[in-house]
């Protein structure tokens, strides 16, 4: 899994659609093409699809349907697991 975040994080596209949910979770797929055009960028809502399907894989984002409506919501997890493996380490858990 840490492969995934890795990879996820890999891309800028992938990394300014993080920033943005940083900014303002809980953003519709409508709402983060826009915010991501604002920036400029200029993906397509199929190509910033793409990237949340990969994001979502890497645990990094989590798709809540709502009726009609599929809400984006950022989950740091995944980041604060890695943070916590580097922090910690594996010497220090030995001694």
């Amino acid at each position: 899994m840490v492969g995934d975040v890795y990879k996820a994080l890999a891309d800028p596209t992938r990394r300014a659609i993080l920033d943005e949910l940083q900014d303002r979770t809980g953003q519709t797929l409508f709402e983060l093409c826009v915010r991501l055009t604002h920036q400029g960028f200029t993906s397509t809502r199929q190509a910033i699809s793409q990237h949340l399907t990969v994001l979502a894989g890497a645990g990094l984002v989590v798709l809540r349907r709502e009726g009609r409506y599929t809400f984006i919501d950022l989950d740091t997890s995944p980041l604060q697991q890695i943070y916590q493996r580097w922090r910690v380490g594996p010497c220090e858990s030995d001694t």
